[in-house]
């Protein structure tokens, strides 16, 4: 693994913050910083591929999909949703 030097200006506040929790971590500073920019783009790009899939989406073949959900499938004891969540009223987008 090729490794790079890149160097960071951070407040003395959250520096100080960062060290705190990576001994509480019980790993290097280095270590937890790596981590945390490694999880953010992880969950950047997990979410262009999200909104990219959605893009492709194809309305008609999703209603197709969804209008066979349950056919030949009939409910079993066990199925029913919680009252208090039957109970709540979904809010509609405008």
């Amino acid at each position: 693994m090729r490794r790079s030097n890149f160097a960071l200006r951070v407040p003395p506040t959250l520096l100080a913050e960062a060290r705190k929790a990576a001994e509480s971590e019980g790993v290097a500073l280095n270590q937890l910083i790596t981590l945390a920019l490694a999880e953010k783009v992880s969950a950047m790009r997990t979410e262009e591929y999200f909104e990219e899939r959605a893009r492709r989406a194809d309305p008609a073949r999703v209603s197709r999909i969804l209008a066979r959900v349950g056919k030949g499938n009939p409910s079993v004891e066990g199925d029913e949703l919680p009252l208090e969540f039957a109970a709540r009223k979904v809010k509609k987008k405008k």
